[in-house]
């Protein structure tokens, strides 16, 4: 009962409240850029899809911590899932900076991750080790791409997604350091699937 408790809180908090960072945004020492309309809105749309992705990322710790049975593997993945509260609202920040506004799906999307990791850690620990694994390194490829995106001026955007690309990759490590088996190539392929209509979708819903 404490972990479903914890887990509606975690929902609520992640689809309608202000998040709060313990660290200061990336983003901070950097002015505004002055970009055009049609710089301002990719900027936007990008920061829309990184946002989707932070909302995912708190549904999956949430439900992975929800049902593991381990008490350090549970403390590894809140300390991540508090991480990533950073990053959800560094880029709700940059939202806001930028006059866009979140997905209009993240009810969807929170509750599409939460079921995936309820799954994945229903099968053992190391699964879900490695279920996180797969995703944080699909979401370091996806970064990767919006730096190559996003416009050279915003550098306040650039930073923030070049921060959140090295804690993701710092997240995946650690996973595979504290036991996780490598998810088979099917499932693998089915993760980017759906990564692809989230991120497709997201950029303009």
């Amino acid at each position: 009962m404490d972990s479903l408790l914890s887990a509606a809180d975690t929902a609520l908090r992640t689809l309608f409240a202000k998040p709060h960072a313990v660290e200061a945004s990336p983003a901070a020492p950097f002015a505004e850029a002055t970009l055009d309309p049609a710089q301002k809105r990719l900027a936007g749309a990008l920061m829309r899809v990184n946002h989707v992705g932070e909302v995912c990322a708190q549904a999956l710790y949430t439900a992975q911590a929800a049902v593991t049975r381990d008490a350090q593997l549970r403390s590894h993945l809140l300390e991540a899932a508090r991480e990533e509260t950073d990053h959800l609202a560094w880029t709700q920040q940059r939202l806001d900076a930028l006059g866009a506004r979140p997905s209009l799906l993240n009810p969807l999307w929170f509750a599409g991750a939460f079921a995936l990791g309820v799954v994945a850690a229903k099968v053992s620990d190391r699964v879900s080790l490695g279920f996180v694994v797969e995703t944080e390194n699909q979401v370091s490829e996806h970064l990767q791409g919006h730096l190559a995106r996003l416009p050279q001026e915003d550098l306040a955007s650039r930073a923030v997604v070049s921060r959140m690309k090295d804690d993701e990759e710092r997240h995946a490590a650690s996973a595979r350091d504290a036991g996780a088996v490598a998810l088979p190539a099917p499932a693998r392929l089915m993760m980017k699937m759906a990564a692809k209509v989230m991120t497709t979708t997201a950029h303009y819903v």
